[in-house]
């Protein structure tokens, strides 16, 4: 058994929260308590109503997610927010959110996790907001075949490929989740090709005309990563048992 307060402290430091501003009215860090012990660690994506009742069948008591309960100002607390809530309430679930601190850490953050696991080496990063960079630059030494066959078996559900740019490409740019922003960005950040989570149908003209190479590969399943790694840093650091709670999210 742990305190709320040291993994919620741990998980603070370990992603830097402090340093890195996230989107306006994105909380990170923790959302909601319980009674302050933890005896099991828990990890998804989504702070939905199907996870929280996946964790608490399963004795979680602490999870962390990616996208959090709270993006705006103020919500009234009816109907699905209110079930949520209640639901945690009645079955002492804390949740502690991380949005873009989980996306960008160096080390267990989603791209930089991609990345190693397509064998890709990091040299830079790109895509500045408020201060901090939340794209990564990877070197790549083989070719788009070979990259292509590792992104479909990395996210086995499916990829969507528009690939117009080089066959051989030396850099890839990786950003997890909601890939727009990314996209007129990356040639000046020295690559042709991208890796994200989702795309808006205007970008498979662009990547025509720009001649680049997209790689759409779900926005759910590119961000899996991070919460898995820091749950389970977690888990290890207080000597927690530990479960991924997986909704199996087709988007």
């Amino acid at each position: 058994m742990a305190k709320t307060i040291d993994l919620t402290n741990f998980c603070d430091e370990r992603l830097k929260l402090s340093e890195i501003k996230d989107f306006p009215g994105a909380w990170n860090g923790l959302q909601i308590e319980n009674d302050g012990e933890v005896k099991k660690i828990g990890a998804a994506v989504d702070a939905g109503m199907e996870p929280f009742e996946l964790a608490s069948q399963t004795g979680v008591d602490f999870l962390i997610v990616h996208h959090g309960l709270f993006w705006t100002p103020p919500t009234p607390l009816i109907g699905a927010n209110y079930n949520k809530i209640k639901h945690c309430l009645s079955n002492n679930l804390a949740v502690y959110g991380a949005h873009l601190p989980l996306d960008c850490h160096p080390s267990i953050g989603n791209n930089a996790i991609i990345a190693r696991k397509l064998s890709l080496e990091p040299s830079s990063t790109f895509l500045p907001f408020e201060g901090n960079d939340i794209g990564l630059i990877a070197e790549c030494r083989f070719p788009r075949e070979d990259l292509h066959s590792k992104l479909h078996n990395l996210f086995p559900l499916g990829i969507k490929a528009m690939e117009f740019g080089s066959a051989t490409p030396s850099k890839v740019a990786i950003l997890s989740g909601s890939g727009q922003s990314a996209v007129n960005e990356i040639l000046d950040a020295g690559s042709d090709t991208l890796v994200t989570g989702e795309l808006k149908q205007q970008h498979f003209n662009l990547a025509q005309e720009l001649k680049l190479n997209l790689y759409a590969c779900g926005h759910y399943a590119t961000e899996v990563f991070g919460v898995d790694a820091l749950a389970s840093e977690v888990a290890g650091q207080f000597g927690l048992p530990y479960e991924f709670v997986e909704t199996h999210c087709p988007l």
